[in-house]
């Protein structure tokens, strides 16, 4: 063999174990890049199923709303003295000039001052004055810091507790039931408040009732 074609078979054996190497190289990273974009979509089907699975279990812990009654009673209409509602205790319809302070009574509250509270999208939690003190202490701790009302009832009661948001109602036989935790979230300062955002101080209180 001449020396031409030996420099020439030496040449192209380089490329070709050149070639191979870069061969190589592309599966390799081929093979990596496969491999994380296989981890990414684990991990994007993982935070999904996190998602759906917390989800649900918060739609678990609030319980089922589908009980919760509903009615029609328009915000904005102010009377003096006292009103014979239809509910007991009221969701709506006319109501004294001056809301209730939000907050935890162990007295009964005026039905004209909590329903304009109502309107201002509060929560007003009623509850059995026979209700024992540990569950009133329950209902307490459930309650978020403003736009709620928590008192004992002197009228008439479906249940041991009701809790009610403006046109929104809900009677409970337990201070456990997840419902109520449910409620709060889904009507306090919700859609149905007729005056959303207005005060939930700076209104009237009966000072020997207050609590906190």
């Amino acid at each position: 063999m001449s020396k031409k074609n030996k420099t020439t078979s030496a040449r192209d054996a380089k490329l070709a174990a050149a070639r191979q190497q870069q061969q190589a190289a592309e599966r390799r990273r081929a093979v990596l890049i496969a491999g994380a974009a296989g981890l990414v979509i684990v991990f994007i089907a993982a935070a999904v199923l996190w998602a759906i699975l917390g989800e649900r279990d918060e739609r678990k812990a609030a319980g089922d709303l589908s009980g919760v009654q509903t009615f029609d009673y328009n915000g904005g209409n102010h009377v003096d003295g006292k009103i014979d509602y239809k509910e007991s205790p009221p969701v709506g319809g006319e109501h004294n000039a001056v809301w209730l302070n939000c907050g935890t009574y162990d007295e009964a509250v005026p039905d004209e001052h909590a329903v304009h509270a109502l309107e201002h999208g509060a929560v007003w939690i009623a509850y059995d004055p026979k209700l024992p003190e540990a569950d009133v202490k329950k209902l307490d701790d459930a309650l978020p810091d403003t736009y709620t009302v928590l008192a004992p009832y002197e009228g008439e009661l479906g249940s041991k507790i009701v809790i009610s948001a403006w046109n929104h109602q809900l009677e409970l036989d337990s201070a456990d039931d997840p419902r109520i935790k449910g409620f709060i979230k889904e009507y306090r300062q919700g859609p149905q408040t007729p005056e959303p955002g207005a005060a939930c101080t700076g209104g009237v209180t009966p000072e020997t009732s207050l609590v906190k």
